[in-house]
């Protein structure tokens, strides 16, 4: 029997739970908590599992890929799960890996870790910069696979004590190729019963997570528009229908969707950070394009303002006498829907974090418009979505993801490990306690 003692606790708790409508966490004692928690904190700090940890992180970080070109890295995903001899699949969507650790019969809760790297030089001078001109791991991705390979090997040394299985998710292509959805389509997350992911953050202290329930992250979409006149010489603009002053009327009638058309106390966005028209001071083109993104936290407003991107484009143009068509392209840039945290996974997440970390370094999550594919997991099954703090003020600054000078705390990495294992673990725990208590109810009833 490992150190988490789940007869013991499962017979325990049996005979005392009086009734099934317990929300998630109301199962397990605070002790009992507290005694998983800390047991896997203390196994992700050990040196040699940390030192290993880092390895990992490194030689990722070094050799960045590109979404749905995560060849390399998903190879030394399989080879560490070959090694740990944890059964996995792939390929999935393109270059994904799912692990299962286990029973391998449900309850199934999954931990999710993205894979790829941003186009983009390295600006960090240090050992480990990336040889790859042109491409970094500029978001902490590499950080994420580090932390869920370190889960995997701390859950498969325990895996005997599992009260079901978890899936290890390693995903392609968070950074606007729609990864999480190709996952789903490929069906083999279908029997999935809860989800968690989280995401390394340079807002929050180390030590400390930021989460809340509810709507978290934005959804989002990307649209292009090419506006169509009549070229000419600029010296005789009246012989020209001039597509660049229609697509300037345009971007500043966008904006009027949010300034005048939106509640302002339901957050949208729409940025055009994309103009393209001309090559010449003295010429006016034919035809300008556009582009930009829209924002939004629910459905309703998402539809109406897709709606209306449109339907002002397309007017607009043809008050300045241009044609002008639209295009979402969402087989290339699919729709990212609202990240919503479950309820009963954020009571399970505020036990767990807060016995591991102290009740005090949870931070309330505000609200953002920036976007995580992760919604697509939490749209099709309950989801959780935190992040994990690796600010350390005598590091120096830590820039923002999507920054060349972007850089990893590498302390943070065995929190991101214990937190990872111990939400898997309580949770397939309290599934099955759920479970069985229900049983007994209607047992006792009959």
């Amino acid at each position: 029997m490992g150190f988490l003692n789940w007869v013991v606790a499962f017979s325990i708790l049996c005979n005392f739970l009086a009734t099934s409508t317990l929300s998630i966490s109301s199962f397990l004692s605070k002790e009992e908590l507290a005694n998983i928690s800390v047991n896997f904190l203390n196994l992700a700090k050990r040196p040699e599992l940390f030192d290993w940890i880092v390895r990992i992180r490194r030689t990722i970080h070094e050799n960045p890929e590109l979404g749905f070109e995560e060849f390399e890295t998903s190879k030394l995903i399989r080879n560490e799960l070959d090694k740990m001899g944890i059964f996995y699949k792939y390929p999935v969507a393109v270059t994904g890996v799912v692990g299962f650790i286990g029973t391998g019969k449900p309850p199934f809760v999954a931990l999710r870790a993205d894979m790829d790297a941003l186009a983009m030089q390295e600006e960090v001078d240090w050992e480990h910069k990336s040889k790859i001109p042109g491409k970094m791991h500029a978001c902490g991705h590499d950080a994420h696979v580090a932390m869920l390979l370190g889960a995997a090997k701390i859950l498969q040394e325990q895996r005997d004590d599992l009260q079901g299985t978890v899936l290890l998710v390693f995903q392609p292509a968070e950074e606007g190729g729609g990864g999480a959805k190709k996952m789903l389509e490929s069906r083999i997350l279908d029997n999935v019963d809860a989800i968690f992911g989280l995401h390394v953050s340079t807002l929050s202290p180390i030590g400390t997570v930021a989460a809340s329930s509810g709507p978290v992250m934005a959804g989002s979409g990307f649209f292009e528009a090419v506006i169509k006149g009549k070229g000419g010489h600029a010296a005789i603009p009246q012989h020209t229908i001039d597509p660049i002053l229609a697509a300037s009327n345009i971007i500043v009638s966008l904006q009027h969707l949010v300034s005048r058309e939106t509640d302002p106390l339901d957050s949208q966005v729409v940025t055009v950070a994309k103009f393209k028209g001309g090559g010449a001071f003295n010429v006016i083109p034919d035809s300008v394009s556009i582009g930009g993104t829209f924002r939004a936290f629910s459905k309703e407003s998402f539809t109406q303002l897709k709606q209306r991107i449109v339907e002002v484009i397309t007017r607009q143009a043809a008050v300045q006498r241009c044609n002008a068509t639209v295009d979402f392209d969402t087989k290339k840039r699919p729709f990212y829907p609202v990240t919503v945290n479950n309820k009963a996974l954020h009571e399970q997440f505020r036990n767990v974090a807060g016995q591991m970390l102290g009740i005090d370094k949870i931070i309330e999550m505000k609200p953002t418009m920036g976007t995580e594919d992760f919604s697509f997991f939490a749209e099709a099954f309950p989801g959780y979505f935190y992040l994990l703090g690796m600010v350390d003020e005598t590091e120096g600054r830590f820039e923002s993801g999507h920054s060349p000078f972007y850089r990893v705390n590498e302390d943070a990495l065995p929190y991101g490990v214990a937190l990872h294992a111990s939400l898997a673990t309580t949770y397939l725990l309290e599934y099955q306690l759920k479970s069985t208590t229900r049983d007994q109810n209607v047992h006792d009833e009959l």
